[in-house]
C-alpha cells in the first residue's frame, strides 16, 4: 500500500475548542515518552521536541505532550487522536502556561508539526503556520492534519507496534503588546473589524480609503438624510470612511456589507481581494453614472492595452484596443515585476501548425503580443499567487521569491512596453503607495496590507483593528516570498538547517503615478462632506461613546428581564404573533451581579406585593427550530447563587441579560399561592387561539398536562379557556418555525405529548434549504420514518430513500448516512453528541437502500486501448465479488480492442502504480479514496514473456528545486507497465516506447531516460542492456525501481467519458471535470 506524498497542502485552521465546548474529556497519554527536549530553563529562538507516543490506539480523545521551552514560553502539542468532530487526526501548537501569564501577553511563533513515517521517512506528513499567540487564541494548528484512515493503517508506517512520533520545529519571535496598541494614537489611523472572514475586505477598503481623490469622490457621492446605509451602498462608504476619518477606535464593516446584500454567512466566506476589487469598482462606477462624479473611477484606475496580430511576409496586421482596471501578472517563473511586464508584451511566433488566418492572404507567419496604449495614474498589479497544478491535480499557492520596487519605471528600455500609439509625453514613473499581503496556503489564511497614506518613507501595516508603523524593509523586501532560514540555536542535536517557507508574501501592489501625485493626493476637507452626514455620523459617535461608558460598568451588573402571562395577553396578537413575548417590553431590573438571586425575590416581592414562596422563576431556551419557550424551573440551589452567575446558565452564547418567565397562581379568594408541585412527568403549555372567522390571535393561558396524556384528554378544559362550550370541536397546531414564513404543524389528538417530534427534511444536495416537516413518533424505526417520506414525497418505494443525520456545530449533514436498521428509533437519529436536533436529510437512491448496503461501489477508470481516452467508470457488486467480477463487469461496459481481450486492475497513486491486483482478491477492502483505480488490457506481448524477459514500471518525471532548493522528482501523466526482452538495449526500447506514446521525432528528441531508484535517477546510455538493470521480477515495489522518461509536461490531456450509475454516486467524476475554484465568488446584490 502507498506511502503519502511528502508535498500535502498546507491548512491554514481554526484554533481548538477549549475544554468545556465541543470536546471535553481530556486525558494524559499513557506511556508517553519524552525522546528530546530543551533545558528547561534557557530562553531559546527555536527548538525541536520530539514525541513519542506509545499505545496510540489506546489514547483518550484529547491528549497533551510534555511540555517544552522556547523563547522563554512553556508550549506543549495538544492532539484530538480520534479527531476533532472530524475524520482527521487534530493537532495544535498550545502556549502550556497561558493560563498563568499577565494581561496582555502575546508571543508571535513561526512552527511546523510533523508525524514521523517510520518506515520512509521521507514520506514523513509536515505542515507549517504562524500565528500570534495570546490569551484568546493560546493554541492554533490543524483541525485536519491527516485522514484517520492512514494514521491508523499500519501498513502506511505512520502508526508502528502502536508508536506514534511526532515532531514541533518552534521559532520565537519578539513578542508584542498586542491588547494594549492604541492605534489611534500611535499612528493617527484606525482599523476595520472582521466579521469573521473579512480580512481580505478590511486590507483593500483601506488602500481605497487612503487614495484621497477617490475618497473624495465618495464623499461626493449624492445621498440624502432619508437613506440608510444598509441600503445604499455610497452612503454606506461614506460611513465608513467619515468613521475612519474621525473615530478613535476601530471601526466596523457591517453596514457595508449589508449595503451589499450580504448576510452573516457571506462574511464567514474568505473571498478574492481582486474579485471584490473589481466588483465594488463596477457597482460604484454604475452608482456614479448621472452624478458630479461620474467618470471617477475610469479616470483613476483605467488604463488600455493593445492586442495585436502582424503578419511577417505580407502587409497585414490586426489590432484590438482593450481596457483594465488591473493587471494580472504571472509570478511562477519571474523574478520581478519587470520580468513580469517583459513576459507580459513578449512576442509569440504563429508558425508550422499554427500559423494565422489573414484576410485575403490565408494562412501566414505571424507575430502576436500585446503591447500598452496608457497606463492608469493609480496602476494596480494583482500578483498571480495562485494557479492550477495539473500535476498534484489541484490548486496550490506560489510562494517563490518575487521582487517589487518602491519605484516602477514603465518607461524603461526606450518604452518597450508601449505601443506606437502611446502618448510618449506621458512620464510612466510610479511610486509604490501600497502591498496587499496573504499569509497562509491555498485552503485559508489572513489578509493585510503596508499603506503610506502621504507616499512619505513612513509606513504603516493596517491587519484588521490594529494598525502600526513599520519600516519600508518590512513593507517591501519582506514580502518578496521564498524562504527564511532561521539561525539553529542548538547545533549538537540538530544540524539540518532550520528552514521556513514564508507564507506571507505580496498579492496585490498599488502604484501611483509621480505626474499625477498632486491630484490623486489631494486634501479632503470637512467641505467635501455633506452636512446631513456630519450630523448622522456625529451623533451616531456621541451614542457609541455614551454605550461605551455604559458598557465600562456593565460587568458589575446584570440586566434582568421577567415575562408574565400578563405580557403574553398584552402582546400576543397585537406585537407578537409568533411565539410567546417579546423580552424588550417586559419589566426590566439592573442588579449588581453578585447580589444572591433569593435577594432578588424578596426585592421583587416587596415591589410587587408578591410573596417569595408564591414566585416561580423559570429560565428561557433558544430551541432548535428558533422558537423561545420556558425551559426549566430554577432549582432552590440556584438561587442562592449569584445573578451574574444565573446569567451565564440561562445563555452560554451572550452574557448580556438574564431572561425569566415568573409562574403565579392566584386563587380566588385568596390571592397569590405557591405554585403547584412539579414533577419530570409534568409539562408546561402555553395556548393561543386563532379565528378564522375574524382572522385575530389572542392569548388564552398556560397549563400542565403530563407527558404521557394526549391532547384528546384536554379539549373541554381549552374550550374553558377560549370561553367556548365544552363540546366545541377545535383543532391544535404546534408553531414550528417562523422564518422564512410561519408554519404551523397540526397536532394528532391521539398521540401522547412526549413522542411526538416535529422533522424538518432537506435534500442532502441542498442542506441549507428545509424541504418539509413531518410530525412523527420518536419510536419511529427506519422503515417508518422513510415510509412516510415516501408518501409526502409521492415515492412508490420508500426503500429507495436513505436519510442521513445533522451534526448540531456545523449546522450541515453528517458525512456518512444513516445505515439501513443502524439506530433503533427516530430519537437516536436525532441526537449529535449531547445535542438533539430536528432536522433530517433523504437522498433518492437508483436501489433499494438495503441492496445498496450489501453492494461495494468502486470508481475506476478504463484506459482504451485503441485511442488516448479514458472512461471513467462506477461499478457496484456485491462486497464477496472479485476482482475478476469487477472486470468483466467492465468488459460489458467498454469497447474492447478484440472480443477476448484480457483486463487487469492496477492501483494508481500520484503516477505511480503500486499494485495489480489479483483476480482473485474479494473487493470489499479496496479503497478508492485516496488513490484511482486504473482497468487496462493486457498487451499481447506480455503473455508470453521469456523467463529472462522482464515487465518494469515506466514513469513520466522531471526535476524541482524550488523545494528549499533540494532537487526533488515530481512524476506526472499516466504510468504505465512495459515488457523489455532479454538483451534488448535501451535504444531498441526507445523506439517502441515512442510508438506506444505517439511522439514525434522531434519531441522525442529531447527526453532523457533514467534508471530511477528511491527517487534518485541514474541516466542510462543508448547502448546500454536494460535487463541488466531490473532484475527483480517482483514488480509490486513501485517506489523503489522504475524507467524514468524525464520531460517537460505539455502533453495534451486526456478526454474524459463519464460512464454514469447514478447521480448520487458520481459526485467524483463531477469533481474531474468541474474543479472547485481556489475562492468562493463574490456577489454584491444591491
Amino acid at each position: 500500500m502507498p506511502p503519502l506524498p511528502l508535498d500535502q497542502p498546507v491548512d491554514m485552521d481554526i484554533t481548538v475548542p477549549r475544554s468545556g465546548d465541543l470536546v471535553t474529556t481530556e486525558a494524559q497519554a499513557e506511556n508517553l515518552t519524552l525522546v528530546s527536549g530543551g533545558p528547561i530553563k534557557d530562553e531559546l529562538s527555536s527548538w525541536r521536541f520530539t514525541w513519542a507516543i506509545e499505545n496510540f490506539s489506546r489514547l483518550a480523545k484529547k491528549v497533551y505532550s510534555d511540555d517544552f521551552y522556547v523563547g522563554g514560553f512553556q508550549w506543549r502539542i495538544l492532539i484530538f487522536p480520534k479527531g476533532n468532530n472530524v475524520d482527521h487526526l487534530s493537532m495544535y501548537l498550545d502556549v502550556a502556561d497561558s493560563t498563568m501569564l499577565p494581561p496582555g501577553w502575546s508571543r508571535f511563533a513561526q512552527f511546523s508539526l510533523t508525524v514521523v513515517n517510520q518506515i520512509h521517512n521521507q514520506y514523513s506528513i509536515r505542515k507549517e503556520s504562524q500565528h500570534q499567540f495570546n490569551a484568546r487564541e493560546s493554541d492554533w494548528g490543524f483541525t485536519n492534519f491527516m485522514p484517520l484512515a492512514d494514521l491508523y493503517d499500519p501498513a502506511r508506517g505512520f502508526r508502528v507496534n502502536d508508536r506514534c512520533i511526532i515532531e514541533a520545529d518552534v521559532a520565537v519571535r519578539k513578542p508584542l503588546d498586542y491588547w494594549s496598541h492604541d492605534s489611534k494614537k500611535e499612528t493617527g489611523c484606525v482599523g476595520l473589524k472582521n466579521q469573521g472572514a473579512t480580512c481580505y475586505m478590511n486590507s483593500l477598503l483601506q488602500t481605497l480609503y487612503h487614495i484621497p481623490y477617490f475618497r473624495k469622490a465618495v464623499y461626493h457621492m449624492p445621498t440624502t438624510e432619508n437613506d440608510m446605509p444598509s441600503g445604499s451602498i455610497p452612503l454606506a462608504l461614506q460611513s465608513l470612511f467619515y468613521k475612519l476619518q474621525h473615530s478613535d477606535t476601530s471601526v466596523s464593516t457591517k453596514e457595508l456589507t449589508k449595503s451589499f446584500g450580504w448576510d452573516t454567512y457571506d462574511s464567514f466566506l474568505q473571498h478574492d481581494v481582486q474579485e471584490l476589487n473589481r466588483v465594488l469598482c463596477e457597482k460604484l462606477e454604475d452608482k456614479m453614472k448621472g452624478t458630479v462624479v461620474e467618470g471617477t473611477i475610469q479616470q483613476l484606475f483605467e488604463g488600455h492595452h493593445m492586442n495585436y496580430i502582424e503578419c511577417i511576409n505580407v502587409d497585414y496586421k490586426s489590432t484590438r484596443k482593450e481596457s483594465f482596471y488591473d493587471l494580472q501578472l504571472d509570478v511562477k517563473g519571474c523574478q520581478s515585476v519587470y520580468d513580469s511586464f517583459d513576459k507580459y508584451v513578449e512576442v509569440e511566433h504563429l508558425e508550422h501548425d499554427n500559423k494565422y488566418h489573414a484576410e485575403k492572404y490565408g494562412l501566414q507567419e505571424a507575430r502576436k503580443g500585446v503591447l500598452f496604449i496608457d497606463f492608469p495614474p493609480v496602476l494596480q498589479l494583482q500578483l498571480k499567487r495562485f494557479e492550477y497544478d495539473f500535476m498534484q491535480d489541484t490548486m496550490v499557492k506560489i510562494n517563490d521569491y518575487y521582487e517589487f520596487p518602491l519605484q516602477l519605471d514603465l518607461d524603461r528600455d526606450n518604452g518597450k512596453y508601449l505601443s506606437p500609439e502611446a502618448d510618449r509625453s506621458v512620464r510612466n514613473l510610479y511610486t509604490l503607495h501600497s502591498v496587499l499581503v496573504h499569509s497562509g496556503g491555498v485552503h485559508g489564511g489572513h489578509y493585510y496590507a503596508y499603506i503610506r497614506p502621504t507616499l512619505s518613507n513612513q509606513w504603516f501595516r493596517f491587519d484588521d483593528e490594529r494598525v502600526t508603523k513599520e519600516d519600508a524593509k518590512r513593507a517591501s523586501e519582506e514580502q518578496y516570498g521564498g524562504e527564511e532560514e532561521l539561525p539553529n540555536t542548538n547545533p549538537g542535536f540538530n544540524n539540518s538547517p532550520f528552514k521556513f517557507t514564508k507564507y506571507s508574501n505580496a498579492y496585490m501592489l498599488v502604484y501611483i503615478r509621480d505626474s499625477d501625485k498632486d491630484m490623486i493626493m489631494c486634501n479632503v476637507d470637512e467641505k467635501d462632506i455633506a452636512q446631513h452626514l456630519r450630523v448622522r455620523l456625529d451623533k451616531e459617535l456621541e451614542e457609541k461613546e455614551k454605550k461605551r461608558k455604559e458598557k465600562a460598568e456593565a460587568h458589575l451588573y446584570t440586566i434582568i428581564k421577567i415575562a408574565r402571562n400578563e405580557d403574553m395577553f398584552e402582546q400576543i396578537g397585537k406585537d407578537k404573533f409568533f411565539d410567546l413575548v417579546d423580552h424588550d417590553k417586559v419589566q426590566s431590573f439592573r442588579i449588581p451581579k453578585q447580589m444572591p438571586f433569593i435577594l432578588f425575590k424578596e426585592k421583587y416581592a416587596k415591589e410587587f406585593h408578591i410573596p417569595v414562596p408564591c414566585q416561580r422563576f423559570w429560565l428561557w431556551a433558544k430551541r432548535q427550530n428558533h422558537t423561545y419557550r420556558p425551559n426549566r424551573p430554577l432549582t432552590p440551589q440556584e438561587e442562592t447563587r449569584p445573578v451574574g452567575e444565573l446569567r451565564e446558565i440561562s445563555n452560554k452564547a451572550s452574557n448580556a441579560e438574564l431572561k425569566l418567565f415568573l409562574e403565579l397562581e392566584i386563587k380566588q379568594g385568596f390571592g397569590f399561592v405557591p405554585p403547584p408541585m412539579k414533577t419530570k412527568e409534568d409539562l408546561l403549555l402555553f395556548f393561543k387561539l386563532y379565528d378564522p372567522s375574524q382572522e385575530n390571535l389572542r392569548y388564552v393561558g398556560r397549563l400542565y398536562v403530563k407527558a404521557s396524556g394526549k391532547p384528546l384528554d384536554i379539549y373541554s378544559t381549552l374550550n374553558q379557556m377560549a370561553g367556548f362550550a365544552v363540546d366545541e370541536e377545535i383543532e391544535l397546531f404546534e408553531e414550528i418555525k417562523f422564518d422564512p414564513r410561519v408554519m404551523c404543524e397540526h397536532v394528532n389528538e391521539m398521540l401522547s405529548f412526549q413522542i411526538n417530534q416535529v422533522v424538518r427534511f432537506r435534500i442532502l444536495a441542498k442542506p441549507k434549504e428545509d424541504e418539509f416537516s413531518l410530525e412523527l413518533s420518536k419510536l419511529h424505526k427506519y422503515d417508518d420514518v422513510v415510509m412516510k417520506v415516501a408518501q409526502h414525497i409521492g415515492l412508490s418505494d420508500p426503500s429507495k430513500i436513505r436519510l442521513t443525520s445533522h451534526n448540531c456545530y456545523s449546522q450541515q449533514p453528517k458525512p456518512q448516512p444513516i445505515k439501513y436498521q443502524g439506530v433503533e428509533h427516530l430519537s437516536d437519529m436525532l441526537i449529535h453528541l449531547n445535542q438533539t436536533s430536528d432536522i433530517l436529510y433523504y437522498e433518492i437512491l437508483d436501489i433499494p437502500l438495503p441492496e445498496l448496503q450489501c453492494l461495494k461501489t468502486l470508481k475506476i477508470a478504463f484506459h482504451l486501448a485503441t485511442k488516448d481516452e479514458v472512461v471513467l467508470s462506477t461499478i457496484r457488486l456485491p462486497k464477496q465479488s472479485t476482482v475478476e467480477d469487477v472486470l468483466n463487469d467492465i468488459k460489458s461496459k467498454v469497447n474492447l480492442s478484440h472480443p477476448d481481450a484480457q483486463l487487469r486492475l492496477l492501483e494508481v497513486f500520484y503516477h505511480k502504480i503500486y499494485k495489480i491486483f489479483p483476480l482473485s482478491e474479494t473487493i470489499e477492502n479496496i479503497n478508492d479514496h485516496y488513490w484511482t483505480l486504473r482497468a487496462e488490457e493486457i498487451p499481447e506481448e506480455e503473455k508470453s514473456l521469456g523467463p529472462h524477459d522482464r515487465l518494469i514500471h515506466v514513469y513520466h518525471f522531471m526535476k524541482d528545486t524550488t523545494q528549499n532548493h533540494v532537487q526533488q522528482i515530481h512524476n506526472f501523466g499516466d504510468p504505465f507497465l512495459f515488457a523489455i526482452h532479454e538483451g534488448e538495449t535501451l535504444s531498441d526500447v526507445k523506439l517502441r516506447i515512442q510508438k506506444k506514446l505517439h511522439v514525434t521525432d522531434h519531441e522525442f528528441s529531447k527526453w532523457n531516460f533514467a534508471f530511477v531508484l528511491h527517487g534518485r535517477p541514474e541516466y542510462l546510455q543508448d547502448s546500454e542492456i536494460l535487463c541488466a538493470r531490473f532484475q527483480r521480477r517482483d514488480i509490486y515495489g513501485a517506489w523503489e525501481q522504475y524507467l524514468g522518461l524525464e520531460h517537460t509536461d505539455h502533453a495534451p490531456k486526456r478526454s474524459y467519458v463519464v460512464n454514469q450509475v447514478s447521480e448520487v454516486y458520481n459526485d467524483y467524476f463531477s469533481i474531474l471535470q468541474n474543479r472547485y475554484p481556489f475562492e468562493k465568488p463574490v456577489k454584491i446584490y444591491n
